[in-house]
Order: structure tokens, then sequence, then C-alpha cells
């Protein structure tokens, strides 16, 4: 098995997750891990076994022997991280959602495109088993033809102005947050983007959406429904309705099993894994590396950037742009 020596950038709490699924991972070596403080790069990487730590960013990028970066930063980071690795010749698998805006997003999937580097957003949650057993059903016809699906994603966080979920300049609130887990999954599960779009956004007092409705229409009289909110706690759950059935994912965004029912009776399909779960979306990019792969099939630039042009137009439709727009 051919071996990829992985780099984190920015060891902060999702990266710790990402590090637990590497560790299950054959043929992924931990190599380095950049941040902007040392002592934190040293920290995580004999915590996860990481070979070097860097005290920059740029050092991470330009270690000969590292392969794949995965970057970790907050999502405003992210154009800038990206294109640090990418202009390094290195492979980058990018953590959700995938930047702050269209523009962002645009920029770095050009950089890549133009460069001929691998470059993936990291939505772990479209490689896990159970996901991609509710694709395996759809795709036999087991519910017959998808009309509606729905997902909701929220959580009660506490008002603090100073944290990246209320605070506009770190493009703050639900819909960034935990919508785009919503948005991408309707987005792999119909293959396309909506028709329409209506939404409504709850303002807080930080001037970010507390909490995000949207309804989207598909020719075709398909439809979906998402809520997300970080005021709000709700069931996690995504729900698929076929013409013939339906399938059920409890908590989808890190679902380990799937209740199945259609005119046979009903099934519920525990798929387990170890570790964090994050090694699929690792083992895509590896696996995509080793096929001389410079974009993904499972998870294409294209779907994100068309992921990112919905969620600007909902946020723009209610009037909320984010400080660093505000000349836009």
């Amino acid at each position: 098995m051919k071996q990829f020596h992985w780099g984190i950038l920015a060891p902060g709490r999702i990266a710790n997750s990402f590090a637990q699924g590497l560790a299950v991972l054959p043929g992924a070596v931990c190599r380095a891990v950049g941040s902007r403080d040392l002592g934190r790069a040293r920290d995580f990487a004999g915590r996860h076994g990481f070979q070097k730590a860097y005290d920059s960013y740029e050092a991470l990028a330009a270690d000969p022997e590292v392969d794949i970066i995965y970057v970790a930063t907050p999502h405003p980071w992210h154009e800038q991280a990206v294109l640090t690795c990418l202009e390094r010749g290195k492979a980058v698998i990018c953590e959700k959602p995938f930047a702050a805006n269209l523009k962002q997003a645009q920029r770095m999937v050009d950089t890549a495109r133009g460069r001929g580097v691998f470059l993936m957003e990291g939505m772990w949650t479209r490689f896990l088993p159970a996901t991609r057993k509710a694709l395996e059903l759809i795709g036999s016809g087991a519910i017959g033809r998808v009309r509606h699906v729905v997902a909701d994603f929220g959580f009660r966080a506490e008002v603090d102005p100073d944290s990246r979920l209320f605070a506009g300049e770190m493009a703050g609130g639900a819909l960034l947050d935990v919508g785009v887990y919503n948005l991408s999954f309707f987005s792999m599960v119909y293959g396309r983007q909506p028709d329409r779009v209506q939404s409504y956004l709850t303002l807080g007092a930080t001037g970010v959406d507390e909490a995000a409705s949207v309804l989207l229409n598909y020719k075709g009289g398909q439809s979906a429904f998402a809520y997300a909110a970080i005021r709000v706690t709700t069931r996690h759950e995504a729900v698929i309705y076929g013409e013939e059935g339906h399938i059920c994912l409890p908590e989808y965004w890190r679902a380990r099993k799937l209740l199945f029912s259609n005119k046979d009776g009903e099934q519920v399909l525990d798929l387990p894994f170890e570790a964090s779960g994050f090694q699929f979306e690792a083992r895509e990019v590896m696996d995509c590396l080793a096929n001389g792969l410079a974009e993904s099939p499972l998870m294409p630039l294209q779907e994100s950037l068309d992921v990112m042009r919905t969620m600007d137009d909902i946020r723009f439709a209610n009037n909320l742009r984010y400080p660093f727009e505000a000349e836009w």
C-alpha cells in the first residue's frame, strides 16, 4: 500500500478528530503539524504521533516530505491557508465550510486547478458508511424516486460576542457552522442544486444568524427543508422520502445507523466505525492521489462552489453580510 505523509495546519479541536482518524488509516503517516504557536504544535504532535512541529503554516507547507495537508483553521482563514499550501504543491483537504463565501472559494479552486494540485472540501459526513449505504439504497431504487428530504442540525450555545460562533468578523452563525451539513447533504442526494430557494434567518444581538430555515425546490416536483441553529437543540436527523419508502439517518452528520422502510418492511442497519470517522474522507484523498486525480468524484470542487453560492444567496437575501464583505 502506498504511503502518504500528512500535515495538520492549525491544531485545534476538529484537528484532534481528524488525527484520530489518521491513526487507524493504513498508509497514512503522521508527518508534521503547523501552528502560529509552536508550543501548541509540539503538544499536538506529541499527543498524536506526528514527527515534526512548526511555528508557522508556511514552514509546514514547505516541508518536502509532506504530501497532503489538512486545513483546520476557522473558515474565514481557509482561503489564505489553502493558497499557502497549494502554492507549495501540497494536496489539500480543507475543513467545511469550504470558505466564508463564494469569492474566497472560487479563488481556492482556480488556484488548485491552475496548478494541477489536489483540493477537496472536508465534508466528512459524505464518506461515512451509513451515508454511502443510503446512497446505495437510493441508487438501487429501494425507495423509488426521491421527492423530499429534510435535515436539521441545531445546538444551544450561550451568546458570547467573542466566540467564533457569534462574531461577524469570524463569519459566525448557524448557516455556515452547521447549515452547510444540511445543504451539502441535499446536494449529495439530488446531485444538483435547487431551482428556487426560500429562506429566513433569525439574526441575534451580535448580528449573525442564530437560526436558519431554508426551503429548496427542484424541477420535477422535488424539494428539501433544512433547519440549522446555534441557540436551539434539535434531533440532528435526516430523512429521505421516496415514492416507495424512506430512509432515516439519526444524527446524520455522524451517523452510525440507518433506518430503512419500504413495501417489504422495515430494517435497522447498524454501520459503526472505529475512531472518529474522519479516516473515510482522508482515505478518499489518498485514493484519489494514488489514482492521479486532482479532484474527488465523491466531493467535486464544483459542488463545493455551488453549495457555497447557495449559502451566499441565502445570506444576501436576508441582508446578512460579514464585516469583511461590506464593500460588496
